[in-house]
């Protein structure tokens, strides 16, 4: 199961969320391929961008509730307003605060 928001969902929020929201950074492993860890999100030569948990994004969404299918797919309800089903609860996550953030209420 994805346990962070991958590299293109990272760049995203980092436009939209403070980084301070972030608990992880993507760093480069000096081959050009990029991997997750627990880092300072300033400071660091390597960084690339900052990344997210499923909790540090559940901690962003206000009154947040993660459905799950017996298929193993998950959306997200927050604000009255539900996430299409994804098979990991990171991509539900990531739409609604990319939904919530178009709408401008968040």
């Amino acid at each position: 199961m994805k346990s962070y928001t991958d590299l293109e969902q990272s760049r995203k929020l980092a436009e939209i969320l403070p980084l301070e929201s972030a608990d992880m950074s993507w760093v480069s492993n000096g081959l050009g391929k990029p991997f997750a860890r627990t880092i300072p999100i300033k400071g660091d030569p390597e960084e690339l961008c900052a990344c997210w948990s499923l909790t540090a994004l559940l901690d962003i969404l206000p009154s947040s509730a993660l459905d799950s299918s017996n298929d193993h797919h998950y959306r997200l309800h927050c604000m009255e307003r539900f996430t299409e089903w994804y098979n990991n609860p990171i991509d539900a996550c990531y739409e609604m605060i990319i939904k919530l953030h178009e709408q401008k209420l968040l």
